[in-house]
């Protein structure tokens, strides 16, 4: 495998749902809205989204957004969503885009990440964990 780490193009965009329905179970996500979102988050220099490339395929991707908070300097960096395809999973390509974004976060002058994952997500749970995550918080969600 020949895998490179980019940043999104507008021709990944339908890879990308794909992760986003299959392997995180957002639905909310769609061929009517992908492009509009990610276009809209190209024009803002916070949101950020890489994805893992093997040949011409995407197989992975990491998105997120830096956000201000009150005694952070520069804030934390809120991964927003990470999914790799599931042939591909257990080789190391959600590693590397984790560590993608941290040099990234680096070069930036941000120290904290964060991120949210379902309860239901077991398998992704253990991965952040061994990838130096640790369980600090519980996030609470409401839709009004």
């Amino acid at each position: 495998m020949e895998l490179t780490i980019r940043t999104i193009e507008k021709k990944d965009y339908l890879d990308i749902l794909d992760l986003w329905n299959i392997e995180i179970g957002n639905t909310m996500v769609n061929s009517k809205n992908i492009e509009e979102y990610y276009e809209e988050m190209a024009m803002d220099k916070r949101y950020q989204t890489f994805v893992a490339i093997d040949g011409n395929q995407v197989v992975g991707f990491i998105t997120s957004v830096n956000s201000l908070a009150v005694g952070l300097e520069n804030g934390f960096i809120h991964i927003t969503g990470l999914a790799v395809k599931e042939k591909y999973q257990r080789q190391g390509i959600g590693k590397k885009l984790l560590l993608y974004l941290e040099e990234y976060a680096n070069k930036i002058g941000v120290r904290s990440l964060i991120l949210n994952s379902g309860v239901q997500r077991k398998k992704a749970h253990e991965f952040y964990a061994e990838n130096g995550y640790s369980k600090d918080s519980f996030c609470f969600d409401k839709t009004i």
